[in-house]
């Protein structure tokens, strides 16, 4: 196991090789069996996808705003190989198996990122724009996210991403037109990548 410095030592790593993030967005459509496919992906596919070689962080989110896909799921990956390794593939990636009928409004996405994500907590959200917003920054000193799609579906082709308090977040979407999600499970981290532990 790795101890706290290491795992440190390997986040900085890839924050410094430019990595990438993998964007999953989605609806379900049968309310049957919708808290089986939660279980299902929150528990069983997050922890599959987090141990591919080349996943760094797993986090998924519910939609809080009605003009979105319900469901999102925002990975930070090494680079855009990842996702299309065989290993990815054999741990389910792609794919929702036997779910996957009932998947609708599905958009996988690959942005250029600047560093990782950090986790969203409880009483945080994300809040994804079309462009940068104004903040006034004796109120609000956060950095956004500036995500540029450079492969898969490409739509939207650019977003920017805000890790704010709900009640900010809440206040915000009441003036201007935005996305806001709430975490549904905690990030997930992958802390062991052979092929990096030489040049950590």
């Amino acid at each position: 196991m790795m101890k706290s410095q290491d795992i440190d030592d390997l986040f900085n790593f890839y924050a410094k090789v430019n990595p990438m993030f993998y964007t999953v967005e989605c609806s379900y459509s049968d309310v049957k069996t919708e808290q089986e496919w939660n279980d299902f992906y929150s528990i069983d596919k997050l922890a599959a996808l987090i141990s591919v070689t080349g996943f760094i962080t797993s986090q998924r989110f519910k939609a809080l705003t009605p003009t979105c896909p319900v469901y999102l799921a925002i990975h930070t990956v090494q680079d855009e190989h990842v996702i299309f390794s065989e290993e990815y593939k054999q741990k389910g990636g792609g794919n929702f198996a036997r779910w996957q009928a009932n998947i609708t409004d599905w958009h996988r996405n690959l942005y250029e990122a600047q560093g990782i994500l950090p986790e969203v907590s409880g009483d945080q959200v994300l809040l994804i724009s079309a462009a940068p917003i104004p903040f006034n920054q004796e109120i609000i000193q956060l950095n956004p996210f500036h995500m540029q799609a450079v492969g898969l579906d490409q739509s939207p082709n650019y977003r920017v991403v805000y890790v704010l308090l709900r009640e900010q977040a809440e206040q915000i979407a009441k003036m201007i037109d935005v996305d806001l999600y709430e975490p549904i499970t905690t990030q997930l981290k992958n802390s062991y990548s052979p092929q990096l532990q030489y040049e950590i």
